[in-house]
């Protein structure tokens, strides 16, 4: 496996800009260990537990530092925008570069879920609380929040490059006026369901600041890095420490106002200095990767990042039971000097866990195909039936994302298989794929 990796490594094309992968690696490393160290397990008569937030208020600051889904969208519109643009150089269309990009995605979801669901049909029938079983299902499921919203917009980035040609950096700004007219309505009382436009929207205007990045109108330069940095920063602070925003920038059960449920003003002030820290850091991390060792770490990583996503969550259900329930974890109270230190061994068990899992469920992200060749005409049919697909798993991913702690994710399960099996019909349908770019 590791020749394996050191030949793709060594196989990268000079354009690629590497940076951006190791911003991607460094993420999920990042929210992984946030999620492990923020969680709090109880068991009594019964499995419980919550967020460190909600223990110990000192730890909302930290937030800042692991709260890093920005870079993902960041990259993200960096790394698609340029696929794209291969792609569509070499003549395909963008029906045929989504079903190749996708393909990444939704091969691992697709184990996940059904795992998932098979795991949690049998717990049931060997006569596991069925309120247990749902509780579990549900922390599991938290990373497909995530994934609802990339895949949506990957979906819309012809879209997206487009509007950032026509109008800019002026598209990202758009996008931030609904999110802030959402969030007053919320702050002065209105129903909640007025930021539900931020759930897409926030996330697209991160998106498109990669986008933006790529373009050239976000120059890796410290004219330009440096105010983002600092003014990304500064307006983090005054939206929280005075201002009406929690401090937190994960969901915290003290505060009435969430700054990811939806994306705030706040979130995206984060996201800007991010933005900004990540431009500043670009050549020292262009020149990091030009030695084998370091860059075939980050191939390793990228190699399996969606599956580590997925599946890190999946692994604090399975060390509940093992760790808990038998009694080998004590519980001393949440946040105290105990507790931190028990995040040591808490930690390497939980990383010995998603070890195996990736080991086990790796390879369906890295047998995803690429995009189908292009040249090949793509006919009205099978960009409709790649739309409806793409809908349906949209579909069928906030489904599950909503289950609640109180339900399992049955019924979301045929809508989002039907639109995974939509895709893969229609990438099927358009011809022998080629190697991707970008």
């Amino acid at each position: 496996m590791f020749t394996t990796l050191r030949r793709t490594a060594e196989r990268t094309p000079p354009g690629r800009d590497r940076h951006v992968d190791l911003l991607r690696a460094v993420a999920i490393v990042l929210v992984v260990l946030g999620h492990w160290l923020a969680v709090v397990v109880t068991y009594g008569e019964h499995v419980g537990g919550g967020t460190v937030l909600a223990f110990a208020p000192w730890a909302r600051p930290l937030t800042w530092l692991f709260q890093v889904m920005p870079v993902f969208f960041l990259v993200g519109g960096f790394a698609n925008a340029a696929s794209l643009d291969s792609y569509r150089r070499r003549g395909g269309g963008a029906a045929g570069w989504f079903l190749g990009r996708a393909d990444r995605l939704i091969r691992p979801a697709t184990a996940f879920v059904l795992t998932l669901s098979g795991a949690a049909l049998v717990a049931v029938l060997l006569g596991t609380d069925p309120a247990t079983v749902a509780r579990g299902v549900w922390l599991a499921c938290l990373p497909l929040w995530f994934l609802t919203a990339y895949v949506t917009v990957v979906l819309l980035t012809p879209v997206l490059l487009a509007l950032h040609r026509r109008a800019g950096l002026a598209v990202p700004v758009v996008f931030a006026v609904p999110v802030a007219l959402g969030d007053a309505a919320r702050l002065l009382g209105g129903p909640a369901v007025l930021g539900a436009a931020g759930y897409v929207l926030a996330w697209a205007a991160v998106y498109q600041l990669g986008i933006a990045w790529r373009e050239g109108a976000l120059p890796a330069r410290p004219r330009v890095a440096a105010p983002m940095a600092l003014g990304g920063l500064a307006a983090l602070v005054l939206l929280t420490v005075p201002g009406p925003y929690p401090v937190s920038m994960v969901a915290d059960p003290g505060t009435r106002l969430q700054n990811t449920s939806p994306p705030t003003l706040a979130l995206l002030a984060l996201a800007v200095a991010q933005t900004g820290v990540a431009l500043l850091l670009h050549e020292r991390g262009r020149r990091l990767l030009r030695r084998t060792r370091p860059w075939t770490l980050v191939v390793a990583v990228n190699s399996v990042i969606m599956t580590v996503f997925l599946w890190h969550m999946t692994a604090v259900v399975i060390a509940v039971p093992a760790l808990y329930i038998t009694g080998l974890m004590p519980q001393p109270p949440p946040g105290s000097a105990e507790w931190l230190l028990l995040r040591v061994p808490w930690l390497a068990f939980l990383t010995a866990v998603l070890v195996v899992l990736v080991a086990v469920f790796g390879r369906f992200e890295r047998n995803a195909g690429p995009s189908p060749a292009p040249g090949q005409p793509v006919g009205a049919g099978v960009a409709a039936v790649t739309l409806v697909g793409a809908g349906l798993v949209v579909a069928g991913l906030l489904g599950a994302a909503l289950t609640g702690g109180d339900g399992l994710p049955a019924p979301m399960l045929p809508v989002y298989l039907a639109g995974a099996a939509l895709l893969r019909a229609a990438r099927a349908s358009h011809g022998p794929p080629t190697s991707p770019a970008g």
